[in-house]
């Protein structure tokens, strides 16, 4: 499967980008192989990669001046700014461990945060200063600290730590995937296969949460080993806005984000992505066949995969979306993988260490013999392409005990283009427990039809759908919303 991402890249692009195991070692690397090339900009200021890694050593020469115990753990909280991907690089390529927190993330949970993660250092945006007072035993620096002169990078064991992610929520007692360098490198070095030329071509924004693997891997630190120039992005919807001027070529984001650019392409027209807009490349959350068609219809090629924290985000990815709009792709370099019982079982440079001081859930996602039990459910078809079936702990039992994929119920409804959001569940209906949909329609579809002509519409999908199932899985109970879903910071509808 690795000639499908290698052939994605013409010969002496792939032959130039090197798999560097270490960030100190990525850091340096793409400092001096793209020197002149313009890597970081604000939308007012633009920096050169040698200027971004001058100013990446300076950092690091402050970090280092701060006298913290070898492999120390290194908050930052931040928007997506220029200090925040600076100061990312900088603690990483010291030899600490870097864990950027969600800009959402409140007081309580900061000092949560600190406490559980051990946290010894924190730098922090000016506007959430309030929101770290009181923290015990952790130094609290500005965002924007630098020193005067440089320091190298740090040689490192690529198998150890480098990066804390959180992982199952942001509240209560969140779990954080412990990524080693070796892992978080093979996550950034997969990042560089999109189909055609990639080196000092492409305009990026960094949209996603860095503190969110996808946002930082794919949308960022995949930027920098191709010699792109990223856009920071301190405010999402302003931003977007700003499309028409920063002229993106690619864009890194979830559906969520992609439906609403569809929306705003209803309404102002093409031009409004900015009329250089060449490649979508989407993931997070389940993909709609529906965006597929409307992007490539409006000549952008739309690709999209899978990826979890724990894979330091990069698993598979689809590069052939018009002709498989299902699947979410082959997979990467640099992995094994089995099914198991119909789950998938990963091996590889990618799989994180573990959670941080949690063994009882590390041990439960591995097996005896030491693959990363994803939880999904998946098959392949005869070409080699990954197919998600469901969740294993999203499973409902039936009354003759047969386990049912609400995913699975789900995609039919996903490849309606008049559906944007579908979530099949149990519920009660009459005192019994029964199958459950809710769907929230796709509005610009129906073009101002009544709301009843949506409902009718639904329900007839329903119908059309529940007539090619087992009498045990059809859906008897069906809600259509007027109000989106709750969703999860990467803006998956969240299973509540």
């Amino acid at each position: 499967m690795s000639e499908y991402f290698y052939n994605m890249l013409p010969k002496e692009e792939f032959e130039r980008i090197p798999y560097l195991p270490t960030m100190g070692e990525f850091t340096d690397w793409f400092t001096k192989e793209y020197a002149d090339l313009p890597a970081l900009s604000n939308q007012v200021d633009t920096i050169s990669y040698k200027e971004l890694g001058d100013r990446v050593a300076r950092r690091r020469a402050f970090i280092l001046g701060l006298g913290l115990p070898k492999g120390a753990h290194i908050a930052i909280f931040d928007r997506n700014s220029q200090d925040a991907i600076e100061l990312f690089l900088a603690v990483t390529s010291a030899g600490y461990v870097a864990m950027n927190f969600p800009a959402s993330l409140p007081a309580p949970a900061v000092a949560g945060s600190c406490a559980k993660f051990d946290i010894a250092a924190i730098f922090v945006r000016d506007e959430f200063m309030a929101l770290t007072e009181g923290l015990q035993g952790v130094k609290v620096l500005p965002a924007g600290s630098i020193a005067d002169a440089g320091a190298p990078s740090v040689t490192v064991d690529p198998d150890s730590p480098a990066a804390i992610f959180f992982t199952g929520g942001t509240t209560g007692m969140p779990k954080g995937a412990v990524l080693s360098h070796r892992a978080l490198m093979r996550g950034n070095y997969n990042a560089i296969f999109k189909p055609g030329k990639v080196i000092g071509l492409h305009r990026y924004i960094a949209i996603l949460p860095l503190s969110h693997v996808f946002g930082l891997i794919a949308g960022t630190m995949g930027c920098f080993y191709t010699g792109n120039l990223i856009f920071t992005c301190e405010d999402m919807k302003a931003t977007i806005g700003k499309l028409p001027v920063i002229k993106p070529t690619i864009l890194v984001i979830v559906p969520g984000i992609c439906d609403i650019l569809a929306g705003l392409v209803k309404m102002y027209g093409a031009p409004f992505l900015g009329g250089s807009l060449r490649m979508i490349i989407s993931g997070a959350a389940n993909v709609p066949p529906r965006l597929v068609d409307i992007f490539t219809k409006l000549g952008v090629e739309f690709c999209f995969g899978y990826g979890l924290t724990e894979t330091a985000n990069l698993t598979s990815a689809n590069a052939d979306a018009v002709t498989h709009p299902t699947s979410i792709g082959k997979i990467y370099p640099g992995q094994e993988t089995k099914v198991v019982d119909g789950e998938l079982w990963i091996k590889g440079d990618n799989v994180f260490s573990g959670y941080y001081k949690d063994p009882v859930r590390t041990a439960e996602a591995f097996s005896e013999d030491g693959w990363f039990r994803t939880g999904d459910l998946v098959r392949f078809d005869d070409e080699g392409f990954l197919y998600i079936t469901g969740r294993i702990k999203n499973l409902i039992i039936l009354s003759n005990g047969e386990n049912v994929s609400p995913e699975s119920l789900e995609e039919p409804f996903y490849a309606d283009p008049c559906v944007r959001d579908a979530m099949v569940k149990e519920d009660d209906l009459n005192g019994q427990t029964v199958i459950a949909v809710e769907i929230l329609p796709f509005m610009p579809a129906f073009d101002g039809k009544a709301w009843d002509e949506v409902v009718a519409y639904m329900n007839a999908l329903v119908a059309k759908i529940n007539a090619g199932l087992p009498s045990t899985h059809k859906i008897l109970k069906v809600t259509v919303r007027t109000e989106d879903f709750k969703r999860t910071g990467s803006m998956k509808v969240a299973r509540v």
